[in-house]
C-alpha cells in the first residue's frame, strides 16, 4: 500500500511565502521600471525643453577689451558667428583645445570672430608670452577690472573650458562644458 506523504504545513506555508515574495519583487520591479522610464522620458524632454529654451538666447549686450586694446561688442560681431571660450593657463584641456581654435579661426576669421576669455587673475605680459607660445591667432581677453564684470554677462562658468557660440543673428546655437575640437566647431558654425 502506497501511503500519500504528508507535506508538514509549514512547508507549504514557506514556499506560498516564496511564491508570494516573488509576486511582491517581481510587481515592485515592474513598478519602478516603468517609474524610471517615466522619469527617463521626463527627464528628457526637460532637456530637449530647456535646450529649446537657450536657443532663444541672444549674445547679451557687453563690451570687453582685448590684449591689443581692440574692443568688441555685441555690435561689431553681428553677422559672424561668435565663439566665446572661457580659458585659463592653469586648465589641461584649455590647452589642449587652444590649437583647434588656432586652426579653426585661420579658415573661418571671414565668418567667425572667436574671444578668448582668460578666467583667472592674470599678468598681461605673461598671457601675452603664453599666447605668443601657442600662436594664439584671435583676440584674448584678460580678467581685470576693466572686463571682469562683463565675463558673467555670458552665462555661469561651472568648469572650464567652457564655450558659447552665437550664430550671426545672435541667437545661442551651442554651448559646451569641455573640451572642443574642429569637429564641434565646424558642426556649430554650420547651423
Amino acid at each position: 500500500m502506497t501511503k500519500n506523504p504528508i507535506i508538514p504545513t509549514r512547508h507549504v506555508f514557506q514556499f506560498g511565502n516564496k511564491i508570494a515574495k516573488f509576486g511582491f519583487m517581481c510587481s515592485l520591479f515592474l513598478a519602478l521600471n516603468v517609474a524610471q522610464a517615466i522619469s527617463i522620458d521626463d527627464i528628457v524632454k526637460s532637456a530637449n525643453d530647456i535646450w529649446q529654451e537657450e536657443r532663444k538666447i541672444k549674445v547679451p549686450d557687453f563690451s570687453l577689451t582685448d590684449l591689443n586694446g581692440n574692443v568688441h561688442n555685441n555690435k561689431s560681431t553681428q553677422g559672424k558667428y561668435l565663439v566665446v571660450n572661457f580659458w585659463a593657463t592653469w586648465c589641461p584641456p584649455c590647452l589642449k583645445e587652444i590649437p583647434a581654435f588656432v586652426e579653426f579661426y585661420e579658415k573661418n576669421k571671414g565668418k567667425v570672430l572667436i574671444l578668448g576669455l582668460d578666467y583667472e587673475q592674470a599678468n598681461k605680459a605673461a598671457i601675452i608670452e603664453f599666447t605668443d607660445i601657442f600662436m594664439v591667432n584671435y583676440p584674448i581677453i584678460l580678467f581685470d577690472d576693466k572686463n571682469g564684470a562683463q565675463f558673467t554677462k555670458f552665462g555661469e562658468v561651472l568648469g572650464m573650458p567652457t564655450t558659447y557660440i552665437y550664430g550671426p543673428n545672435g541667437n545661442l546655437v551651442d554651448y559646451q562644458m569641455g573640451e572642443m575640437d574642429m569637429t564641434a566647431l565646424e558642426k556649430a558654425t554650420s547651423k
